[in-house]
């Protein structure tokens, strides 16, 4: 493994970042159409997408973020394989209960195996082989992996596709005491998570679906958007509408506080599970207990959506202009615009690059041979948090441009005190240092 410190600045003349005046005719919504037109991704099939170097740099980033929390639970990242047995989805009873979303394939032996959307029966049968002791409980097991759904109707870019970027951490307890605890570390976690993207969230009441079990909530995003459908409260109760009864009182009465509740449309980008024993039985593991009993190890299963995160970031943050990225998962933090090529803006340009690389703060140059409107729309298009435009005129006094596109707000400083600003408003509590903290396998 190698760590990069991100020495140099990125010089978009020859960074891959292909944007686009016009929005696609088929991308629906707002995250689709900006990760398109800001040169994020590019669509390689119907539901099936290539990350360009922007949009993997997001990923990583949001990754990071999630491995951080996990590992900080005690959980371990491995990688499982993609490509599944038949029969240990048969094993299982999910062969035929997945439905038509499950992609299935054979090969030259006609033997037949699965694209894996989720990895339950692959990892019960891994740890069913090692696991004979209560000594060897409890333990949580975690990877970034590409899953597979073969959606009836791919649509909403990365929020509904055929192959998608996961999270999924698997724990094994020996008792449910044990189970309960980890499961609440893990919903703790989560919070965090959106928390450090910058989502506004709600912890979701919800149905367990096809992974099992009856302990299960969702972290839902909020954004209009959203395919679920929630009521909230501000005392912390959400649940999905659907999991409700018919009756009126309990889709607008928060059970818990008597106030009346709110509702709004949810991006689903995690959800936690208690399954129980449900698959170590089904996969035949088992341990011995103090007494030499044999029992199945209770499981509990957690999910996140990486790329579907990426999405929701984007339908949370954005203008006309185009993305507006929370600055612990933008690409880069700050893009140095340069106006004219006079051997004076150079020299301010490398200067100021390097001190601010210097303090830890990831930068942008936009050097390119293109007029200055090119430039700062594209600059709001693809949302750096912070524009640092430098020229001519401004360097004669000394000065340069600073605007935060968050909030669109620009002023004029001196470039003496464009570093020790920029240091200043990188550093929030909730910011991440990615460049000294990614670790490439």
């Amino acid at each position: 493994m190698k760590v990069t410190t991100g020495a140099n600045p990125i010089r978009l003349s020859d960074y891959y970042m292909p944007t686009l005046k016009e929005t696609p005719a088929d991308a629906e919504i707002v995250s689709h159409q900006l990760l398109l037109r800001a040169g994020f991704m590019r669509q390689t099939a119907s539901g099936i997408y290539s990350l360009l170097p922007l949009g993997w740099r997001v990923v990583q980033k949001i990754e990071q973020i999630v491995r951080e929390e996990m590992d900080a639970l005690g959980a371990q990242e491995m990688r499982l394989p993609i490509m599944q047995p038949e029969e240990m989805w048969r094993q299982s009873g999910r062969w035929d209960d997945y439905g038509p979303e499950l992609m299935r394939l054979h090969d030259r032996h006609d033997r037949g195996f699965c694209l894996g959307p989720t990895h339950e029966e692959i990892i019960s049968a891994l740890i069913a082989a090692d696991i004979k002791s209560y000594k060897q409980l409890p333990f949580a097991l975690y990877q970034m992996n590409t899953k597979y759904r073969d959606e009836i109707r791919p649509r909403f870019g990365l929020l509904r596709g055929r192959e998608f970027l996961m999270k999924d951490c698997y724990s094994f307890h020996a008792c449910a005491d044990d189970l309960d605890d980890y499961y609440e570390k893990q919903a703790v976690a989560y919070g965090r998570i959106c928390d450090r993207m910058g989502l506004t969230w709600r912890r979701v009441r919800a149905d367990s679906g096809q992974i099992g079990g009856k302990v299960t909530a969702e972290f839902h995003a909020i954004a209009d958007v959203g395919e679920s459908d929630i009521v909230y409260c501000d005392c912390a109760y959400a649940a999905d509408i659907d999991t409700l009864s018919d009756e009126g009182t309990a889709r607008e009465i928060c059970p818990l506080c008597g106030k009346k509740l709110q509702r709004a449309r949810g991006i689903e980008v995690g959800q936690v599970f208690q399954v129980g024993p449900q698959y170590s039985q089904t996969m035949g593991a088992s341990y011995a207990d103090a007494d030499g009993s044999e029992h199945p190890p209770l499981m509990g299963c957690y999910g996140w959506g990486i790329t579907r995160s990426l999405a929701a970031a984007i339908e949370q943050n954005h203008d006309e202009q185009g993305i507006k990225w929370p600055l612990a998962i933008a690409p880069y933090q700050v893009v140095i615009i340069a106006l004219g090529d006079s051997d004076q803006v150079a020299e301010a340009v490398q200067n100021t690059s390097t001190q601010l690389i210097a303090a830890g703060i990831e930068v942008a140059i936009d050097d390119r041979n293109e007029r200055p409107g090119t430039k700062f729309a594209d600059a709001d298009l693809v949302g750096w948090p912070y524009q640092v435009v430098i020229g001519e005129r401004g360097l004669k006094a000394g000065t340069v441009e600073l605007k935060e596109r968050s909030t669109g707000e620009k002023r004029e400083i001196a470039l003496e005190k464009v570093t020790a600003t920029l240091s200043e408003r990188t550093r929030r509590p909730d910011s991440v240092s990615f460049e000294k903290s990614k670790i490439h396998e």
